[in-house]
């Protein structure tokens, strides 16, 4: 392993300008998790493709790792790859589909120079999937798409392109075009070499299908034949329509997410996936600058920075760790080396930094811009958090914390382990996958907790249970909203509100207010000249 004084800035710039980093977005069951497994597949990542659906089988999907995720079937929590392809060094952030946990894929888009959409040509595009592109909008970066699932029934190409325009906002360029679908799907038209390549799927082999790969001309006699007469004179007239009426292919606007480049497979049987990671790498840009306290920070600037997307307690329950997930933004890190955590105004060494395969760990030596390491976290570490080199304090801009959408008041069963539910319930809303709120005044006996979605209140009571050994009892409360109080100079004690409008603080102190409905907003408004209230806020 070279030591950083060997390496010279050209060899830093070169490891940073490899690195690939994206997160893969959709919609529940759209096939997020078989991509992923293929292309570490293909990096030689994994020898063996896992099943998606956990209960039907003893495998799991590769990047779920927590017990919950293998019973159900279901990524309730973001997990990090990386793996090296034709020269590439990808960091993958596969993030969770549910609904219920959007605000993990949130933070996990934070950290991402890219995203993937994976849309189902059966369904189009669907909820959660406008839902998450919105935020990609927000970060200005590529999107690129993946329209799975052509080796089943789907829906006419052209009507999939116009709904992706229509619902998402965001124009479309085919690189490839599907001939046929289900049983009749034959393969890919390759639009730049102009060119089709033939789906032929064969038996399974390591959990993954093989797939005949055979290149023929547009032009080639053999064509007729092998598509049949329906196809081929389908074909001829999709081409044409292409060449005539689509978007220009513009990189400049796919680097900020007004053009998105789609491909057509099918992740299950393989068909597809790697021309589609080939011309994916080419396209998606390296490590991006990021937006802090100081103006942007580039990624090719000497100096190493950081900031903390994720943090996630008991990934080895036997070890009863914390990791903290951070992205790399800039320069070199070795593990030898003193860092400024920021926010905590301390110099220290990052301890046990990692990377880390799903529940597997490998300890590193280095690593670079657009990296993901994990690092153990004694409780110090806070999502958002900035960490550079100790002589650069700046802080990289905030992570939002989206307001919660559903309130339950939760209390330990056994008194006597009240030591184990305030770790417990603490730990997991550092993470960012609760909010807990205190009545002022009342300990932690018992807390309110805010969740976006439902099912994260039975992850809560089932990692209480396994994690953390402590039964509880959950009380659903009415509350809907939640607005965060920006005025520091006003009483909460004191404000004009109705009976069922409750204040609360989180556990940084600040103080919010939770409302039935949006009746009762609109009163604390009125009646409290000068309060100000907002949304969500910034860690």
């Amino acid at each position: 392993m070279l030591q950083v004084e060997e390496l010279s800035l050209a060899e830093i710039n070169h490891e940073i300008e490899r690195r690939r980093t994206f997160a893969i977005i959709s919609h529940p069951d759209a096939g997020k998790t078989t991509l992923t497994e293929k292309f570490l597949l293909y990096g030689g990542a994994i020898a063996l493709a896992g099943s998606v659906k956990g209960k039907k089988t003893a495998r799991h999907a590769v990047s779920d790792w927590m017990e919950i995720e293998k019973q159900r079937g279901i990524s309730v929590t973001s997990s990090v790859m990386q793996f090296n392809y034709e020269g590439f060094c990808i960091n993958i952030l596969d993030t969770p589909g549910h609904q219920d946990f959007s605000e993990d894929t949130y933070r996990t888009l934070m950290a991402a120079d890219s995203a993937v959409m994976v849309i189902d040509a059966s369904k189009g595009v669907e909820a959660q999937t406008r839902k998450l592109f919105k935020v990609c909008l927000l970060r200005d970066i590529p999107i690129f798409t993946f329209i799975n699932k052509m080796d089943r029934e789907a829906r006419d190409p052209f009507d999939l392109m116009e709904e992706i325009e229509n619902e998402l906002g965001i124009r479309t360029y085919p690189i490839n075009w599907p001939i046929g679908c289900g049983k009749e799907f034959k393969g890919v038209y390759d639009r730049h070499k102009r060119e089709i390549i033939k789906f032929e799927a064969g038996e399974l082999a390591n959990g993954q299908r093989a797939v005949a790969k055979e290149e023929i001309e547009l032009g080639d006699p053999r064509l007729h034949d092998m598509l049949g007469e329906r196809l081929s004179a389908q074909l001829s007239d999709d081409v044409e329509l292409l060449d005539g009426a689509s978007y220009d292919f513009d990189m400049e606007e796919v680097r900020h997410g007004k053009l998105s480049p789609v491909f057509f497979g099918s992740a299950l049987t393989n068909f597809g996936v790697e021309p589609f990671l080939e011309n994916f790498l080419q396209m998606t840009p390296p490590p991006l600058p990021r937006k802090s306290s100081v103006g942007e920070i580039d990624p090719f600037n000497k100096d190493f920075s950081a900031f903390v997307f994720k943090i996630q307690a008991n990934m080895n329950k036997a070890h009863r760790d914390r990791i903290a997930f951070m992205r790399i933004c800039s320069g070199r890190f070795d593990k030898n080396m003193e860092v400024l955590h920021v926010q905590g105004g301390k110099t220290m060494r990052l301890s046990q930094p990692q990377q880390i395969m799903a529940q597997d760990r490998e300890i590193i030596d280095e690593a670079y811009a657009g990296d993901i390491i994990g690092v153990f976290d004694p409780g110090i570490f806070s999502i958002g958090d900035t960490i550079s080199v100790p002589n650069k304090k700046f802080e990289f801009e905030g992570i939002p914390t989206f307001a919660p959408e559903h309130f339950a008041r939760v209390r330990q069963k056994d008194t006597l382990k009240r030591k184990q539910f305030v770790k417990g319930a603490t730990q997991i809303a550092q993470e960012g996958a609760i909010q807990i709120f205190q009545e002022p005044g009342k300990g932690m006996e018992e807390v309110i907790v805010g969740v976006v979605g439902t099912l994260q209140f039975d992850v809560l009571e089932y990692r209480l249970k396994n994690e953390y050994n402590v039964d509880i009892i959950m009380d659903r409360l009415s509350y809907q909203y939640i607005r965060w109080i920006e005025n520091e100079d006003i009483d909460p004690k004191k404000l004009s509100i109705t009976s069922d409008t409750k204040v609360v603080q989180d556990f940084r102190g600040n103080f919010l207010l939770l409302f039935t409905d949006n009746w009762n907003i609109n009163w604390a408004i009125e009646k409290n000249e000068g309060l100000r209230l907002a949304e969500f806020s910034r860690t």
